[in-house]
């Protein structure tokens, strides 16, 4: 019977192509990033998946007024299994992240290219990989089994959620929230949103993300009287080099789970204080982005963050407010666990690698998962392109990954 449906993934090329290049065409963007959302794109899908056969499909819409619809929907695809009371579940996201600049690109982002050139059979086009590739993956392993007659061993439920490149508020989060009923307790979970060229590395743990939005405030002057104001800026600078030094050997061990192996507390975004050269500010912003070790409560970074503020308040005789932006803990997934091994099983069969456990500095949906307690992995094999101009899946990939995915449904 694997024979069979390995058989049937094999020549599900032209379903893989027309399914990617169906969905490259909706520019699935959130409205934080100009766009209308996944309506469109969801609304292909569904019609997509029930003209080939998978019927039982549940949307939850989260509300958007800034959306399309005024709704992020998240579309559940369930097919029943042998044991009705146990669910695995293969989660890919429908949004894509903007093409970034066009002159970079070979192709147009919105239409899926196909081309047979090195390194492969591939499909160019914003969101071929990040996050297509698993959605097609996990659609052609789901049919590989409708279409051979096999009845899974768990329950399958394919979420192709929204929401997931700015956070997950629309997507996985406002699941858990509202209808956290759905996942019950013994379900088990593959998120292919992360992986490596080669498919070895199998995501078990994340560290903790937080991303903080500091405000200094002190007093606007001319440039030529700095005697007469307080420099928010210079404050802020020395803010920044503080937090940078002081969290980074506060919270200074190594963990060779993941790359790197350190927690990492970087300045990004710098908000725009005065327009012009000659004139002192009186307000600075600046965000940075931490991804600290598991092993450090996010609430204990804070606390060191509240009394490096204090310091710097006081010195620079400013006020000094936070807000945080985002933040997120999760468990680790123990390498041991039947999902973990039972996946490193199928890697090894379909792919003849030796899968490793790794941890990522990235966020994925699987954190909001573990927290519930489910066992979550997070694999896939990539080309890894995503994010950039001219991103592709490659074709072997797609089908490789479809059949990883269809071991595990069979429970093998």
């Amino acid at each position: 019977m694997k024979e069979k449906i390995f058989a049937w993934i094999d020549n599900a090329v032209s379903l893989a192509v027309e399914l990617e290049s169906g969905l490259t065409k909706f520019p699935a963007m959130s409205p934080d990033s100009g766009g209308e959302g996944e309506l469109d794109k969801c609304v292909f899908l569904e019609g997509w998946l029930k003209a080939q056969g998978i019927t039982q499909l549940e949307r939850y819409d989260c509300p958007d007024e800034r959306a399309k619809g005024g709704v992020r929907p998240n579309v559940i695809a369930t097919i029943p299994g042998v044991d009705t009371e146990k669910n695995i579940w293969i989660i890919s996201h429908m949004d894509v992240v903007p093409p970034g600049e066009l002159s970079l690109w070979k192709t147009d982002p919105w239409t899926a290219v196909e081309a047979h050139d090195a390194p492969g059979h591939r499909i160019i086009g914003r969101g071929t990989e990040d996050n297509q590739q698993g959605l097609v993956s996990s659609t052609l392993a789901a049919l590989a089994l409708l279409k051979s007659g096999v009845r899974p061993q768990r329950t399958v439920k394919l979420l192709f959620s929204a929401d997931e490149e700015m956070g997950s508020g629309y997507g996985i989060v406002w699941m858990l929230k509202e209808h956290a009923d759905l996942f019950k307790k013994g379900d088990i979970a593959l998120i292919p949103d992360g992986g490596d060229s080669k498919g070895e590395a199998i995501e078990i743990a994340e560290k903790n993300l937080l991303w903080v939005r500091f405000v200094t405030r002190g007093v606007q002057s001319h440039g030529s009287r700095p005697d007469q104001g307080v420099n928010a800026h210079l404050a802020g600078a020395d803010l920044v080099l503080r937090l940078y030094r002081e969290l980074s050997h506060k919270f200074g061990e190594r963990d060779s789970l993941f790359d790197p192996d350190y927690s990492t507390f970087q300045p990004t975004k710098k908000e725009a204080n005065v327009p012009n050269i000659n004139t002192i500010p009186g307000e600075d912003v600046f965000c940075m982005d931490m991804r600290i070790l598991p092993r450090y409560p996010i609430k204990t970074v804070l606390a060191e963050i509240d009394r490096i503020i204090a310091s710097a308040a006081a010195q620079h005789k400013v006020t000094i407010d936070y807000s945080v932006a985002q933040s997120t803990e999760s468990p680790a997934t123990g390498a041991q666990t039947p999902l973990v091994l039972s996946l490193s099983a199928a890697i090894g069969e379909v792919y003849g690698v030796k899968p490793h456990p790794i941890g990522l500095g990235g966020g994925t949906e699987a954190a909001f998962l573990r927290r519930l307690g489910l066992d979550c992995a997070v694999w896939e094999k990539v080309a890894e392109t995503l994010h950039q101009p001219n991103e592709y899946a490659l074709l072997e990939n797609i089908l490789g990954d479809a059949k990883v995915m269809a071991l595990l449904m069979m429970g093998e």
